[in-house]
């Protein structure tokens, strides 16, 4: 099985809405014909055989969009109709308050509520269905370790691309055929989608002289 290289998706992809209209042509990534194992959605290209690994894909659409909405400073927002209150260290505790600009800018709204818990009222609208406490708590632990403002923001790609793991799709979650067609056109207009946020590729294609 050999892999296509990262961005070539990106590429293709101003084309899609041309190619979806035109009888006989096939989008880049094909359309989906099944789910494997809870983890993997088995698509037809014109090619042969697409394998795209889920969570890989859908982690990587949602960093794009966070990185994009944050760059124009235009992340949005979504208040909690129950905050969440987690337990954090004290010098976590801390940090909530000295960096409540930096939290913003990361889309969250999170308060101080004692000696060593703080209360989560506001999410990045993307991350809404994300496991909150979760996210919240690795970000404020790398934050601790990052120190300044300053080294903060020049390290927001990379705590952006953390913050979308905790939201993506996760393995054996059943996917319907127009969720994982939905996905894949996703894909295809989402740059460097041939690669999760940490390496490793998100989909493969074996063609028919191989299969």
């Amino acid at each position: 099985v050999a892999d296509i290289e990262p961005g070539v998706v990106g590429a293709r992809a101003h084309d899609v809405s041309v190619q979806d209209n035109q009888p006989g042509e096939i989008p880049p990534l094909g359309y989906a014909l099944a789910q494997l194992h809870g983890v993997y959605i088995l698509s037809q290209n014109a090619d042969g055989l697409v394998v795209v690994d889920m969570h890989a894909a859908h982690e990587r659409i949602t960093y794009e969009k966070l990185k994009a909405d944050h760059s124009a400073q235009a992340l949005a927002r979504q208040r909690l109709l129950v905050p969440v209150a987690c337990d954090v260290t004290p010098i976590e505790a801390e940090l909530v308050e000295d960096q409540a600009e930096a939290l913003s800018d990361f889309g969250l709204i999170v308060e101080r509520s004692g000696v060593n818990s703080v209360v989560i009222r506001e999410v990045p609208a993307l991350l809404v269905e994300s496991d909150i406490e979760s996210m919240v708590l690795d970000l404020l632990g790398e934050l601790s370790e990052v120190g300044t403002s300053e080294v903060i923001r020049a390290k927001a790609d990379e705590l952006l691309a953390n913050m979308a793991c905790h939201t993506s799709v996760r393995a054996n979650r059943r996917l319907s055929i127009p969720e994982m067609n939905a996905l894949l056109r996703e894909m295809e207009i989402t740059p460097n989608a041939g690669q999760c946020n940490h390496g490793r590729p998100t989909f493969m294609v074996q063609n028919l002289s191989e299969l």
